[in-house]
């Protein structure tokens, strides 16, 4: 399995190569050469397997020759073992053919941990076989940085530093980041928006002397190693209700384009995905592009679901590569006067092709709460913030004779103000979160300074000797 980028201008790389680099030099995101396929019968032989094993199956796809399927069996179990619900991604019915998939019994309660975990001992594995250090450096905008430090915490090959911005996360979010006292992890703190901080890291990325000089590395999700890991719950769901002699469709509640496009993969691997629904906020990026072409850049506002408080939606270039029909030259034109201009100037067959495959709804936090009660009156469930704007989206597309699955992407608990001023539930944390609150914090705030974030990252990789 080799890999090319969406910008046509960089190495072809294996996985392990892709898996360490993160992004491609000439700026653009890792993508396979060729898409592994899966026919019925592969489908139907893998209804019995526990959601390790067929992680493991999928991933092996992706993964080739680097990683023997003995070896990523194994990382695949030590990765789910730790979860606290024993199905991994339980399903629940919400109603007649509406289903949620929870995705956040991991350790930071987030879905971010179902491909950090394993994206944790991937890279541990490969460089320890390499004898090789690295920098990790990562932008969150609220469950990618404390499931990235909890996967990395404690290990001898990397320093990860992870950037948030400044007091626009939840309390809970930013405390599972920053009261993490390991000496390989660090926290900074942006003064600026989530956008700010992803830039940042993009521009590290593009600085190829200084990402030389810091041996830098990502675990975003413009790290196609997150995307391989996150195609497994899509197929484990699906089997569950039927599948490959049933079709079914996902609803994706989705900022940065990521977890939803993984959900296309496996649709282009040969999964029966009817429809892809893309549930947002009002930073609505993505829905008014499905619903009028209009990927132009707004001021992000801060919401109840801040995990979705994104304009710039790092991995949509992943599926614009393929829209343009691997017209590498044509994507790099586009995402460059993207960055200029700030609006994509999409073909308007293009967009036709997208939203032949995507549909889009985006809810104000008031529609939100109002869901999130709704939904507990209704069915007794509790969904946090971004899994209630799924359900109303599931709630709009769904079709009678289709199940419609909806992605949980995080614990009511993590969002306690929410969840009360919608139901006056407060959730209470995990027994083993319950003294969040009184530990010690540790976090550098800085200005949305490319020089200064540099200069902290380059300080922490002399400390760590790194270099």
């Amino acid at each position: 399995m080799r890999y090319v980028s969406t910008r046509g201008q960089a190495p072809v790389l294996d996985f392990s190569h892709v898996l360490l680099a993160g992004m491609a030099e000439d700026g653009g995101l890792y993508i396979p050469e060729t898409w592994p396929s899966l026919s019925a019968d592969e489908l139907r032989n893998m209804r019995g397997l526990s959601y390790p094993e067929l992680a493991a199956k999928i991933v092996s796809l992706f993964v080739g020759n680097n990683i023997s399927d003995s070896v990523l069996l194994e990382l695949c179990k030590q990765s789910y073992s730790g979860f606290n619900h024993p199905a991994i991604v339980p399903l629940v019915q919400l109603d007649h053919n509406l289903y949620i998939q929870e995705l956040f019994h991991g350790p930071t309660l987030a879905f971010k941990d179902m491909a950090m975990q394993l994206l944790g001992r991937l890279f541990d594995y490969t460089l320890s076989q390499r004898e090789e250090y690295i920098n990790i450096v990562g932008a969150t905008s609220g469950d990618t940085g404390s499931a990235a430090i909890e996967a990395f915490k404690g290990s001898k090959y990397l320093t990860v530093t992870i950037l948030h911005p400044h007091e626009r996360t939840s309390e809970v979010q930013r405390r599972q980041m920053t009261t993490v006292m390991d000496p390989n992890i660090n926290n900074i703190a942006i003064k600026g928006s989530f956008d700010d901080c992803q830039d940042l890291v993009k521009a590290m990325f593009a600085d190829i002397p200084f990402r030389k000089e810091v041996h830098l590395s990502a675990v975003n999700s413009i790290n196609w190693g997150r995307i391989a890991a996150q195609i497994p719950y899509y197929i484990y769901a699906a089997l569950a209700l039927g599948a490959p002699d049933r079709e079914v469709s996902f609803t994706v509640p989705t900022g940065n384009f990521g977890n939803i496009l993984a959900a296309w993969s496996a649709r282009k691997m040969g999964l029966p995905i009817r429809m892809l629904c893309v549930a947002s906020n009002h930073n609505d990026i993505l829905t008014r592009f499905l619903l009028n072409n209009d990927m132009s850049l707004q001021t992000v506002k801060p919401s109840l679901s801040p995990s979705m408080d994104i304009q710039v939606s790092s991995n949509f270039e992943r599926l614009l590569f393929e829209l343009l029909d691997r017209d590498a030259q044509q994507c790099a034109s586009i995402m460059r006067d993207f960055r200029k201009q700030g609006c994509m100037n999409i073909p308007d067959t293009v967009w036709h092709k997208a939203t032949s495959l995507f549909s889009g709804m985006a809810l104000s936090d008031q529609e939100t709460k109002q869901t999130i009660q709704k939904t507990y009156q209704k069915s007794q469930y509790l969904a946090d913030p971004h899994s209630a704007i799924g359900i109303a989206t599931a709630y709009k597309f769904r079709q009678a004779d289709i199940p419609m699955i909806t992605e949980a992407t995080a614990h009511p608990a993590k969002f306690p103000d929410a969840m009360q001023q919608a139901t006056g539930i407060r959730p209470v944390l995990p027994l083993a979160m319950k003294d969040l609150y009184e530990r010690q914090e540790r976090c550098e705030v800085l200005p949305n300074s490319l020089e200064k974030v540099q200069e902290a990252v380059r300080s922490i990789a002399k400390k760590n000797n790194t270099f």
